[in-house]
């Protein structure tokens, strides 16, 4: 037997290197280099960009989505039937919009895209013109099911993240949509960025602290009413959890009238209007300072209302007022803002109080982001339809932010929990949101007789998102 003499050496370790560690040291991870020279080819595996499209699946089995949405309760399914049924249809357009597209056309992008196909059940999707059948055959009452549909995953979505507030405070605003052709409801109105076009007027309602949409409609391109502005405020209670006893108003001058007001008086609901449809006398000597302006307060009852209401005003000089844009009430030395509210605090803290509702114009951008501005059909109630499942969808990305910030709460303060009327919301906005938990790629592969999701570990977003998934899995072992 012949022994072979060693040189000494040690052999070195086979296998895979740990990619993290490589990744984190940095030197003695290897530097891919991609030139106009490198090589290219095609592979058979299933690749998907939309990653983060498992965490959404696993966000609506934990909200129970399918199931509200069979209930006749909360859905009233259109007269059209379909192969993939309402559920999977209406499923695939909000995915469509959570991915950020905006118009259904853009289907044709994503037909075969592994990761929509497989949730979907289905080796390819419909083509576009399945969809817009669809849409088109939806009408307001399907708007308005949409709408409860709403309301029960939000309480669904604040019962998983510990949020029990006793009070909210709604922020209600409109935007412009213009239009082009011949769209149903369209008007020549208030449209600033395109003058002289025809647009729609949908309305807006906000909740300040989640920043999440309360409600709203598709209407047409005219100046809001006051019976309409009522119709809107006696809506809250029904999309609201029981346990929120008190409800803040604020609008701007566009939603002041008597039947606003007494929506709100008769529903208990405090308010905050501002004011350009009276002169209410303000008493000179009432006049106080606060701060670098001067505030005052009256009772006064506007001509057509049936009860005097109490009105703050706010002096500013002309020499303060700068680039604010402030052309309510004006004198020769003196422009005033005006608000009816019923709201008992000074004048100056009710102002301040009403001038934090500017954040609305961020949220209407948002939305706008979303798709709000996209009109798919010449039919009025296609597109009443249509504003739901976009803020539907909008919904769905700040419900998913929600949990992610209380399940990084939870992870920090294991020890302390957060307390039911507090919340974590992350800061940043839905784009930067949809590019950290979204727009990760993945591989899709069948392996052990089931369809599996597999994430690089060279990608840094994945870290994130993996625990993020494991937090979602734990919640729905806890909820089974």
């Amino acid at each position: 037997m012949v022994k072979r003499k060693g040189n000494g050496k040690r052999a070195a370790k086979q296998g895979r290197k740990d990619s993290r560690k490589d990744k984190n040291q940095g030197k003695s991870a290897r530097i891919t280099q991609i030139t106009a020279e490198t090589a290219y080819a095609e592979c058979s595996e299933r690749l998907t960009a939309f990653g983060g499209l498992l965490a959404l699946v696993k966000f609506l089995d934990l909200m129970g989505f399918e199931t509200m949405f069979e209930k006749k309760k909360h859905y009233t399914a259109p007269q059209r039937k379909t192969a993939l049924g309402n559920y999977r249809m209406m499923l695939g357009i909000l995915i469509l919009l959570f991915i950020g597209f905006q118009r259904l056309g853009h289907f044709v992008y994503i037909q075969t895209d592994a990761m929509l196909c497989g949730i979907m059940n289905v080796a390819a999707l419909p083509v576009v013109s399945t969809f817009w059948r669809y849409l088109r055959s939806l009408t307001i009452i399907q708007s308005e099911s949409i709408l409860r549909l709403n309301g029960a995953l939000r309480e669904k979505a604040w019962e998983k993240c510990g949020y029990r507030p006793q009070r909210v405070t709604v922020n209600i605003d409109t935007t412009v949509s213009t239009v082009y052709g011949e769209i149903e409801g369209a008007r020549k109105g208030h449209n600033t960025k395109h003058r002289g076009k025809k647009g729609l007027r949908p309305v807006l309602c906000f909740l300040a602290d989640t920043r999440e949409y309360l409600c709203g409609k598709q209407r047409r391109g005219e100046t809001m009413s006051s019976q309409e502005v009522a119709q809107q405020i006696k809506k809250f209670r029904g999309l609201l959890p029981e346990y929120v006893r008190k409800i803040k108003v604020r609008g701007d001058g566009e939603f002041i009238g008597w039947e606003s007001v007494k929506a709100c008086l008769d529903e208990g609901f405090t308010f905050t209007f501002g004011n350009k449809r009276c002169d209410p006398p303000f008493p000179e000597k009432g006049w106080y300072r606060h701060g670098e302006y001067d505030y005052n307060e009256c009772v006064y009852q506007p001509m057509g209302w049936e009860l005097p209401c109490r009105f703050v005003a706010m002096r500013i000089r002309k020499d303060q007022l700068g680039d604010r844009q402030l052309r309510l009430l004006e004198s020769e030395n003196y422009v005033y803002r005006v608000f009816a509210t019923n709201d008992k605090k000074r004048p100056h803290v009710v102002i301040e109080d009403y001038d934090q509702r500017a954040d609305t114009e961020n949220l209407i951008a948002e939305a706008q982001q979303e798709g709000l501005l996209a009109i798919p059909s010449r039919r009025f109630q296609a597109n009443h339809a249509f504003f739901q499942i976009i803020m539907l969808a909008y919904n769905l990305w700040r419900w998913m932010k929600l949990l992610a910030g209380h399940s990084q709460r939870q992870t920090a303060d294991e020890e302390t929990p957060p307390p039911m009327n507090a919340i974590v919301l992350p800061k940043h906005t839905l784009q930067v949101a949809r590019l950290k938990m979204l727009f990760v790629a993945a591989k899709i592969r069948f392996h052990g007789n089931r369809d599996e999701v597999r994430f690089s570990v060279h990608e840094q977003r994945a870290a994130g998102l993996m625990s993020f998934l494991g937090y979602l899995d734990q919640r729905r072992r806890e909820a089974a």
